[in-house]
This record gives C-alpha cells, structure tokens and sequence, in this order.
C-alpha cells in the first residue's frame, strides 16, 4: 500500500504541474488531497510514520513553505504543496524532497534566465523532488 499512496500524491504533483504550467496557480484542493492521502495511510499503517512525525513534517513543511513564500518569492501554491507533503513523508523525508527540489529549481532558474524570463512555474522542481524522494526511499 505504501507504493499506492505515493503514486496518488505523484499523480496530483503531476497534475498540479500542469496547472502550473497553463495558469501559473495551483488548486488549493490538490494540496488538501495530498495532505487527506498521509493522514488515512498514517492511520491505516501504510506510511511507517507516526502521527507526532507526521505532524511534524506538516509543520516543518509549513514553516518552510511560509519562509520561502515570503522571503524567496515562492508562491503560495508552492509553499502550500511543500506543507502538503511534509505531511506525508514526515521531517526527515521532507529535507530529501528539498534537496531535489533545490536541484531541479536551480536547473530551471538557468532554463528561465537563458530564457530571459523572470517567472517560471515552479511545482516541476517540487515534483522532481518528490520523484528523488521516492528514489532515495526505494534504496533504503
């Protein structure tokens, strides 16, 4: 059930990509469905998380979501999508999804700057991060 769970949350990352492609705005509702789909596999064993962890990387997510939104200009989809999947892969989980995030980011900022654009959809890098998540979980 664990491959399940995070083919969903890949599945809605992917779609939100796609939203933030066309509109640049990502459906708050994605990021609750992911945060829905931690909770019931929290509760029904399939994370290996617990709940305080679980909460945890909620918060950790929000705290870090909130910092670059307003810091970095990240947008508020963006930041709400890193709270999401906090929740889902916990604290220690969620610095993995941001190290590849931070990679894939930098990738298209280059793209954007060769580009001469000074906006770029970010849930791409975000999913990309997701995807090293699961690479780096599937080697342990």
């Amino acid at each position: 059930m664990l491959h399940f769970t995070f083919l969903i949350a890949l599945l809605l990352l992917l779609f939100a990509t796609v939203c933030d492609f066309r509109t640049r705005e990502i459906p708050n509702w994605i990021s609750i469905a992911i945060a829905l789909v931690a909770v019931v596999a929290a509760s029904a064993g399939w994370l290996g998380l617990s709940f305080p962890l679980m909460i945890a990387g909620g918060i950790l997510g929000f705290l870090i979501g909130y910092s670059l939104f307003r810091f970095a200009r990240l947008g508020g989809g963006d930041a709400k999508l890193i709270a999401a999947l906090g929740w889902l892969v916990g604290p220690v989980g969620l610095l993995i999804v941001l190290f590849g995030m931070a990679i894939a980011g930098g990738v298209l900022s280059l793209i954007a700057i060769s580009r001469n654009q000074s906006d770029y959809a970010y849930v791409p890098a975000i999913a990309a991060g997701f995807i090293w998540y699961l690479g780096v979980v599937s080697q342990i």
